[in-house]
């Protein structure tokens, strides 16, 4: 079990360091133009608290267990991104994007099975 959970964190964490950083990086204009045209309902500055929040969370997948310091980090982490990603599946059937709110929902099963097996299994 603990082998398939630092595969799951691990694969959430490349997700999120990558959309996380990308929000950081990118204007909002950018990010409309790449297809994210939610971002045209918020302003700079929450665009880039989401991503602020994806990286904080990907570095707190891995990190807090790979030092052994403070390892229920890793499932708070997921715990979180269960959160933000109902927030983002909210959002994008709001706008009627079903495509986006499929991926977004499955990215909230991914991360509730590492919070869940976090907190059960230590790592």
């Amino acid at each position: 079990m603990t082998v398939v959970l630092w595969i799951c964190a691990a694969v959430l964490a490349v997700i999120y360091l990558g959309t996380g950083v990308m929000k950081l990086v990118r204007s909002k204009e950018q990010l409309a133009a790449m297809g994210l045209r939610w971002t045209e309902d918020f302003s700079p500055g929450v665009v880039k608290l989401l991503g602020a929040l994806e990286l904080l969370a990907a570095i707190g997948l891995i990190l807090p267990a790979l030092l052994h310091i403070a390892p229920v980090l890793g499932p708070l982490a997921a715990s979180g991104l269960v959160l933000l990603m109902i927030g983002a599946t909210v959002v994008h059937l709001r706008r009627k994007e079903t495509r986006m709110a499929w991926g977004t929902l499955s990215l909230v099963a991914f991360a509730a099975f590492v919070a869940i097996a976090g907190f059960i299994s230590p790592w």
